[in-house]
């Protein structure tokens, strides 16, 4: 009896199935860049490196600005409620976000997925996301990998990484460098827990019976500020920001402010989300909500206190910033006055 030949295929990698996933990226990203202008003619998606041509960008002293970062176990509970729409949102938000932390303007992304085995229906979920991502952010989708690694990952399992690139004028540079005594910080409001403490949050889960609309609340795909913030840097209304993410407020915050002065924080004045109000009823301590959550605010700037009611005219009501803080010279590094109001 004759033996069946080895292959790819059998050993769990779908080589024709990745193919048929490349052709409906390069039909979607032709239809999404029609309107776009400067970037030829030629096909881009699907081949061996991505072209971007800058040479239409009017920007003095341009400086290139890149971000890499993934969703982390956020994936998981996207998996396994079945919502992979908006996840893709999540991988954009978490690299543009970091981007404009420095005035940058995010021009191209690029994705990395991962799986177990090839799902067409699941992964074209996963890139609507990323491709309404890219839109929200005024970027353009230019290229990615999809890797099928059996044994790597279970059938069902996958992840994300996100890879952007940013413009942005010398001169117009956000840095820590621009901050000075008696500044104001300003928070802008997150819209939910966007893409940090899942492990935490999945462990609370575990012991837990969530409605269809609390799945919803968990998955809500994290608020991308880049509209608003690239106004605020081209109109000099701002000397630094801070995109809060992992280690939360506090860590995040003084990345953006220089070692010789001292950033004030009024917990008091936090205006907490009631995502975090429940999540604080599962025995976790302030100490480690801070640490672990947005608790309620998604971004962060530092300004010229004159400057404070021309910025909150570029936000709707439920983003406007509000104030939290201010920057002083004395021994300490950090004060924090007051406490979280629950």
């Amino acid at each position: 009896m004759k033996k069946s030949q080895n292959s790819y295929k059998k050993s769990g990698v779908n080589i024709s199935l990745a193919n048929k996933l490349v052709n409906h990226i390069t039909k979607i990203s032709k239809k999404n860049d029609k309107k776009k202008k400067g970037f030829g003619k030629k096909d881009i998606i699907g081949g061996f490196g991505s072209l971007f041509d800058i040479s239409n960008l009017k920007i003095k002293n341009p400086v290139i600005v890149s971000c890499t970062d993934g969703v982390g176990t956020k994936i998981e509970l996207a998996n396994k409620f079945k919502r992979l729409d908006t996840i893709g949102i999540d991988l954009v938000a978490m690299c543009v976000n970091d981007l404009i932390v420095q005035g940058a303007k995010p021009l191209f992304f690029l994705d990395y997925i991962a799986v177990g085995k090839l799902n067409l229906v699941k992964t074209k979920k996963i890139l609507r996301g990323i491709f309404e991502g890219c839109k929200i952010s005024d970027c353009r989708l230019i290229g990615g990998e999809t890797a099928e690694m059996p044994g790597t990952y279970s059938k069902n399992k996958f992840d994300l990484a996100g890879f952007s690139v940013g413009i942005v004028s010398k001169k117009k540079i956000l840095d820590k460098g621009n901050v000075k005594e008696n500044d104001i910080v300003l928070a802008i409001p997150s819209n939910g827990i966007h893409s940090n403490g899942y492990s935490l949050v999945r462990s609370i889960l575990k012991r837990q019976n969530i409605s269809s609309n609390f799945k919803k609340e968990i998955l809500k795909p994290t608020k991308i500020y880049t509209k608003e913030i690239l106004k605020l840097a081209d109109k000099d209304l701002i000397n630094a920001a801070a995109h809060i993410t992992g280690g939360g407020l506090i860590e995040n915050l003084l990345r953006s402010v220089p070692a010789n002065l001292t950033l004030n924080v009024d917990l008091s004045k936090i205006k907490i989300l009631k995502i975090f109000k429940w999540l604080k009823q599962k025995n976790i301590s302030d100490k480690e909500m801070m640490r672990t959550f947005n608790c309620g605010i998604g971004f962060c700037v530092i300004t010229h206190k004159k400057n404070v009611t021309k910025i909150k005219r570029y936000f709707n009501k439920k983003f406007e910033p509000y104030e939290i803080g201010f920057i002083s010279n004395n021994s300490r590094r950090v004060v924090l006055s007051k406490s979280l109001k629950w």
